[in-house]
């Protein structure tokens, strides 16, 4: 199965005062530790953010902006992601968020295992919705569901894709762990220490 890795990295970081992404942890911003996750489990991988793209030009990666910024939605994200995966022949999509440096490192054998057109991860009881393996025939579904049905939630799609969730262990870490603060940054520091002890 040829995958795209997608990291979705359109959020405000409202909480951070800056973008996420580019956060250092452990010597490395985010991104590059979601990158460095991800690669080995996929055909390529790319980034789905607005903006100035040339912010991203480091990491040497296609950078897909929103199709539908319209909707004002980390679904927009996902509608890009696998518009990108369709156009470029891909079978499917992982998306991943750009502020989970933990991510395993079976990802995608895990969620492909299931044989589901939609598959998310799930751990201590929390569905990630954003953190899934899409079939790109599932592009004109997530279209009609946005256009004829006003679906604008991630979680709404997850449902209404009936979606199948795949469960992950927390210990020694929740590895779907993300970085929405500086406390959460300071804890993410404490984990790679321990990762690298």
């Amino acid at each position: 199965m040829r995958i795209a890795g997608v990291i979705i990295a359109g959020g405000c970081s409202s909480r951070m005062g800056r973008e996420k992404a580019f956060e250092l942890l452990a010597g490395k911003v985010l991104l590059s530790h979601v990158v460095e996750r991800i690669a080995a489990q996929v055909t390529t991988v790319a980034i789905n953010a607005n903006g100035d793209p040339e912010r991203f030009a480091a990491c040497g990666l296609a950078v897909i902006a929103d199709r539908l910024a319209d909707i004002g939605s980390p679904l927009a994200g996902l509608h890009a992601a696998l518009s990108f995966a369709r156009e470029e022949g891909f079978d499917a999509v992982l998306t991943v968020p750009s502020d989970a440096p933990f991510l395993p490192r079976d990802l995608a054998w895990r969620l492909a295992e299931v044989h589901s057109m939609a598959a998310i991860a799930t751990s201590a009881g929390q569905q990630h919705f954003l953190t899934g393996l899409w079939s790109s025939e599932l592009l004109e579904n997530l279209e009609a569901a946005i256009s004829d049905r006003g679906v604008v939630r991630v979680q709404d799609w997850v449902k209404s894709c009936v979606a199948t969730a795949v469960e992950w262990p927390v210990e020694p870490y929740d590895p779907f762990f993300n970085v929405n603060t500086l406390d959460e940054l300071a804890e993410a520091e404490r984990i790679a220490a321990e990762l690298h002890s």
